[in-house]
């Protein structure tokens, strides 16, 4: 069974979705997080209401013009 690891090391095309843009909601020990990934660079947002963390990332997804975010 093929290693995806290390698949991806051996062929640097196969980690494009890496980078792609995209927006994540991640809540984890009772803060919300916003990941923006925007080409090659991550940005992380920290909120204490995921309402807040909601609105911040449909503001960012607007501004990205993106059809959805994750939420994970």
């Amino acid at each position: 069974m093929p290693n995806p690891q290390r698949d991806a090391f051996d062929n640097p095309e196969s980690c494009d979705d890496l980078f792609e843009t995209r927006i994540e909601v991640v809540e984890a020990h009772g803060e919300w997080s916003v990941h923006v990934v925007e080409e090659d660079e991550e940005r992380i947002y920290s909120f204490v209401l995921e309402s807040f963390a909601l609105a911040f990332a449909e503001g960012q997804r607007m501004r990205l013009k993106l059809a959805d975010f994750m939420r994970l």
